[in-house]
């Protein structure tokens, strides 16, 4: 059977392709170089899954659902709204965290414990990565408190009335794209720290 043919098997490869060229760049037996990039690199993951979630969305979900409603001799949005979103809300939620914890551990770690949730915003060498950390935390507000508990009466994985489902609806759609909007300073911040970016 061909790993790549499922979800699991293609994760696997994946994982080992890293391990693989961790080896080759002889790197391996360092274990200060493992710590931090393998780090970094779990944030990176878990953020590219949480903020490409947040795009599908917002460029092809919604806007493709919204086009579906419209269709009147169409195939509907059932198959949608059934299968494909409540997984992809799966995934966007909890990416949302990890993304959240390994920054925060990231934080923590390398600017200084506790003292470095001041040090990221009175330092002017940090206040890039204080104020991205800040939008993280602001969006991933917005995905547990606004976003996700709208998405489930949207769903109907919780009961709501047709009228509770519109203002659920609008919610959602705010919330999400505040998130989309406020993505793009974020990862200018997570990518900017890195290279020299200062605010």
């Amino acid at each position: 059977m061909n790993p790549l043919t499922s979800i699991l098997g293609s994760i696997v490869i994946g994982v080992v392709l890293v391990i693989a060229l961790v080896f080759i760049s002889g790197h391996a037996s360092d274990p200060s170089f493992l710590i931090a990039p393998l780090e970094r690199w779990l944030h990176i993951v878990s953020g590219v899954t949480w903020i490409g979630l947040l795009y599908y969305f917002n460029v092809v979900q919604v806007p493709g659902l919204a086009e579906g409603a419209a269709d009147a001799g169409g195939p509907g949005n059932a198959g949608i709204s059934k299968y494909i979103a409540p997984r992809a809300l799966l995934w966007f939620r909890w990416a949302a965290v990890a993304t959240w914890l390994t920054g925060a551990y990231y934080v923590f770690q390398f600017y200084g414990g506790l003292q470095g949730l001041h040090n990221v915003f009175a330092l002017r060498n940090n206040r890039t990565i204080g104020i991205g950390a800040w939008l993280g935390t602001f969006m991933l507000f917005n995905v547990w408190v606004f976003i996700w508990p709208n998405q489930k009466k949207i769903l109907g994985l919780t009961p709501a009335t047709n009228e509770q489902k519109a203002k659920a609806r609008k919610v959602a759609l705010l919330a999400s794209r505040t998130n989309f909007a406020l993505s793009l300073p974020m990862l200018l911040c997570m990518a900017g720290q890195a290279h020299g970016l200062a605010f």
